[in-house]
């Protein structure tokens, strides 16, 4: 079961006694807990290699960005799959969030040491996907010509 709540509403308490945010989506009840328990190694991997994950931990293997500046660093993603990421690396222990108290609100996020580790092995494998791609796209067409009729 999977739990919204808008910008607009304060902040409740759904499912499993977990405080829900506002604009954060949260997976409550048993399921959600089951699912982390069978196979927490998967599911840091799923945040890791997911789509936007791996643009963000190399994005931020540079530098400490602004949510913005990493948005438009990383192009077409929405703002609350970009949210929703960086929340997941961040519980993750990926990703450290740095608010400052300041008018407008300024907030930086920057890889911690685990986030850091975890970057440079999602980089070294998108080197490999550049460096690789003539032969997988090789491969591809010698595997469809192979079944065309």
């Amino acid at each position: 079961m999977t739990v919204s709540v808008s910008r607009a509403e304060p902040a409740k308490r759904a499912g499993a006694g977990k405080p829900v945010e506002a604009g954060k989506r949260v997976e409550t009840g048993k399921r959600a807990e089951e699912r982390e328990k069978l196979c927490p190694h998967r599911l840091v991997l799923e945040h890791v290699t997911s789509r936007w994950g791996v643009l963000v931990l190399i994005r931020l293997l540079e530098r400490p960005h602004r949510f913005s500046e990493l948005r438009r660093a990383i192009g077409r993603v929405s703002e609350k799959m970009l949210t929703q990421t960086l929340q997941t690396l961040e519980r993750d222990g990926l990703v450290h969030r740095d608010a400052h108290p300041v008018i407008p609100p300024r907030v930086d996020y920057s890889l911690t040491g685990l986030g850091r580790e975890a970057a440079e092995q999602v980089r070294a494998l998108a080197g490999w996907t550049e460096r690789r791609m003539a032969d997988v796209e090789r491969a591809r067409r010698a595997y469809d010509e192979a079944r065309t009729p």
